[in-house]
């Protein structure tokens, strides 16, 4: 069974910046380089936001709000997703979570992502 493991958030101040890494288990290095991996986070209240989405390792589609300021990437040699943040606002303050897609089309929307990590807290201070 594939798991999604987080680690990396924390508290920073605004213009800091955090990686944060999700370890891929119990999944095969090639089936793994094959599903659509992406980050999403979420706030008190509201639903998960698509923040940034991969496709083996060249095609990503950030949001707007983190365009330019976080970078998405994926290490196939150790079954592992990362997400630079640098330049962080308050705004980006919120549980982010990596998840996995094996099939269908590669976007921000959480529908259709299968496997979820347990979330990993940002928190950025002004």
């Amino acid at each position: 069974q594939v798991q999604l493991v987080e680690s990396g958030g924390g508290s920073v101040q605004a213009g800091g910046s955090l990686r944060l890494s999700c370890a891929a288990t119990g999944v095969s290095r090639l089936t793994y380089s094959s599903y659509c991996m992406g980050w999403f986070r979420q706030t008190p209240g509201n639903g998960r936001e698509g923040v940034a989405v991969i496709v083996r390792n060249d095609i990503t589609i950030y949001s707007e709000s983190v365009q330019g300021r976080f970078t998405i990437s994926r290490d196939m040699t150790n079954n592992t997703l990362y997400l630079q943040m640098n330049a962080l606002k308050p705004e980006d303050t919120a549980m982010y979570y990596c998840a996995a897609k094996r099939r269908g089309n590669c976007a921000l929307e959480s529908n259709g992502f299968e496997y979820w990590g347990q979330g990993t807290q940002v928190t950025v201070s002004s």
